[in-house]
């Protein structure tokens, strides 16, 4: 079962950059898509939100094991698609993330810490 998770989240398309932004989205569903077909990842769930003032439009959540995860995010692909998306949205990250048993264990050590120092 996923305990992990890998957040990619991204801001307004350039300028003059539309159509190319959708052709690269389309490219990193398609990618998505079949590293869940392969069993590299659990899920994903690609969202866009609507307008409210922030710098994130959308993002998605790739669910998995974290070695899994791991070799996904330092693939040659994975780094080329997004080089790809950085040249046609602004405020591109990829955050690694904690679900399930690891989330669960992020807050206990989090919790052994904070009594620790207080």
């Amino acid at each position: 079962m996923a305990d992990a998770v890998l957040f990619i989240g991204w801001g307004t398309v350039v300028p003059g950059r539309e159509q190319t932004s959708l052709q690269v989205f389309s490219e990193g569903v398609a990618y998505w898509q079949r590293l869940q077909e392969q069993g590299e990842i659990e899920s994903f769930e690609a969202v866009t939100l609507e307008p409210h003032g922030g710098e994130l439009l959308g993002f998605v959540v790739m669910r998995g094991e974290r070695e899994k995860l791991n070799q996904v995010r330092y693939s040659e692909e994975f780094l080329r698609l997004n080089a790809r998306a950085g040249l046609v949205v602004q405020n591109l990250g990829v955050v690694a993330g904690f679900s399930g048993e690891a989330l669960n264990r992020q807050f206990t050590s989090f919790q052994e810490q904070a009594s620790e120092l207080t």
